[in-house]
């Protein structure tokens, strides 16, 4: 086996099923995960809590290089507002590039999965692994589905986890932050060009993962 470590980048919009497919995919092939997007929601977390402005960029920056690993576990970054100020940090260049030596890290010299075993490689979600952060990765998959299906998905979880939410509000919500990633200067959310799309809007979980760890498997199969 090559010294490199396997790396599986999945990119794609909320709610698009990237992270539940990328923590299957993990458990499946021995691969350590991370979810970058917690990266940036960790640094605006940082950011709140010093009462600063999410787009102030020394503000932002500064707080991204403060980011580090337990951080990722903390609950409170699945709430709504972090989400969305952690939308407004990750436009920003300086964030980017003082949380892209993180992610390469983690791909370079992967964690192991479980104690006691040893990692493969990694599988990273965010929204530029395969055109940024990871280039040369050996799988790139590409998820997406309607902002309608989306909506509906990100509803069930916030409702899930006991939180208020109204689907206008999520839809509204889940359409600014795709515009905003999209269109943002720095690394902004795209297919990249080697990788396979996946359109999951009449999709279930378990086809998705079913076409995924085909792709996953024939790629660990081939030389390297």
């Amino acid at each position: 086996m090559s010294a490199r470590p396997f790396v599986v980048a999945i990119d794609g919009p909320a709610a698009s099923g990237k992270g539940t497919l990328a923590r299957r995919l993990a458990e499946r092939f021995g691969l350590a995960h991370l979810d970058t997007g917690k990266l940036y929601r960790a640094a605006a977390l940082l950011v709140l809590e010093a009462q600063a402005d999410p787009a102030d960029p020394q503000a932002a920056a500064a707080a991204a290089r403060r980011v580090k690993a337990p951080l990722l576990e903390d609950p409170r970054l699945g709430e709504e507002r972090i989400a969305k100020a952690a939308s407004v940090v990750a436009a920003i260049p300086q964030v980017r590039a003082a949380l892209l030596a993180f992610q390469q890290a983690f791909a370079a010299c992967p964690p192991a999965p479980a104690p006691g075993t040893k990692a493969r490689g990694a599988v990273l979600d965010g929204r530029d692994i395969g055109s940024v952060v990871c280039p040369q990765a050996d799988v790139k998959l590409f998820l997406t589905a309607n902002p309608e299906v989306r909506a509906r998905r990100r509803l069930e979880e916030l409702r899930g986890r006991g939180l208020p939410a109204i689907y206008e509000s999520v839809l509204q919500d889940l359409k600014e932050r795709d515009a905003h990633d999209s269109l943002r200067q720095a690394a902004p959310l795209r297919a990249a060009a080697d990788a396979v799309v996946i359109d999951t809007t009449a999709l279930d979980p378990d086809a998705v993962f079913a076409r995924a760890a085909d792709l996953v498997a024939r790629a660990l199969a081939r030389p390297r």
